[in-house]
């Protein structure tokens, strides 16, 4: 796989209706996407010359979202904005060249504002996954 640019990762966020349309929340200029897996161990004293036995397919899988940019769109801004003073869990759909698609519900867990004095007014966003999340390969 050849390199990707980051700029190329898209991150959408949906508006209830049916059928679902996206919204790419605009001006971001880091994000980030963390799947995980936690692990069962399942070792006793009958275990394998001692080493670990871990429990296939029983752990708790989650993904996790943090982004940071600038303000650049109205849209996205309120629906981020109300999600988060809702605390409902809204289909998010994030997009990894060359990966593929993840979709599902995300509860945006925490949004800062920040800004400087002579800068630009900026904002940082982290989401955690509220259920089964689909994956799509590209």
């Amino acid at each position: 796989m050849a390199a990707q640019r980051g700029k190329d990762i898209l991150l959408k966020i949906g508006n209830g209706a049916t059928p679902e349309v996206f919204t790419t929340v605009a001006g971001l200029r880091a994000r980030t996407i963390s799947l995980n897996a936690r692990t069962v161990d399942a070792t006793d004293a009958d275990s394998a010359g001692r080493w670990r036995e871990l429990l296939s397919g029983a752990g708790v899988k989650s993904a996790a979202v943090s982004g940071q940019g600038v303000f650049r769109d109205a849209a996205s801004d309120a629906a981020i904005r109300e999600a988060f003073f809702a605390q409902t869990a809204r289909r998010w759909r994030l997009i990894v060249p060359d990966f593929g698609v993840l979709e599902g519900p995300f509860l945006v867990a925490a949004l800062e504002y920040a800004g400087q004095h002579e800068g630009e007014a900026s904002f940082a966003m982290s989401l955690a996954s509220a259920g089964e999340i689909t994956f799509e390969a590209a």
